[in-house]
């Protein structure tokens, strides 16, 4: 029975698991997008968030919280410089997983998994919102509308007419 297991193991042990979702969150803040299997991005978002909170406020402790995770002093400095700018504003959610479908070899399920403030073509359909129509509207026009049809039949009364007088 899995009681109280509430994160995925992935078939590998601690350390194993350990190691890999720490790889793969250096590769994700280096590359700002990877492509991996669904579970693995899952796992990788529980594993990843927490430190790039961390991020947020930088001081020698956390420096020190997520360089004892990811091992990278490379990673560490981009964290902390150029991502934790971007995010600083943000109260969480800093992934996004977009699925992309099975793999060829296994069927396995795959996805991207990258950091929300890095998309460009989504920040550039976030700025260009259209307006969008809602029901109110079209009430709101409905009654200029309405004026606009008793004007022409009395027209059409007179269309009649005309022919009847040739």
């Amino acid at each position: 029975m899995r009681h109280n297991k509430k994160f995925n193991h992935l078939g590998r042990k601690k350390a194993h698991r350990d190691a890999l979702l720490a790889n793969m969150t250096v590769s994700l803040i280096m590359h700002k997008r990877i492509f991996t299997t669904l579970a693995k991005a899952k796992a990788l978002r529980m594993y990843a968030e927490p430190l790039i909170n961390c991020a947020k406020e930088d001081n020698t402790p956390n420096r020190r919280l997520v360089f004892s995770h990811l091992q990278n002093k490379y990673a560490v400095t981009e964290l902390f410089r150029e991502l934790a700018q971007k995010i600083a504003d943000r109260n969480g959610g800093y992934t996004r997983i977009l699925k992309t479908g099975n793999r060829l070899g296994d069927n396995a399920k795959t996805c991207f998994i990258e950091l929300v403030d890095y998309n460009e073509n989504m920040l550039k359909e976030k700025g260009a919102k259209k307006q969008g129509r809602t029901r109110r509207s079209r009430k709101s026009t409905a009654a200029p509308a309405a004026e606009a049809p008793a004007a022409p039949a009395a027209e059409a009364t007179a269309a009649p007419e005309a022919p009847a007088a040739e």
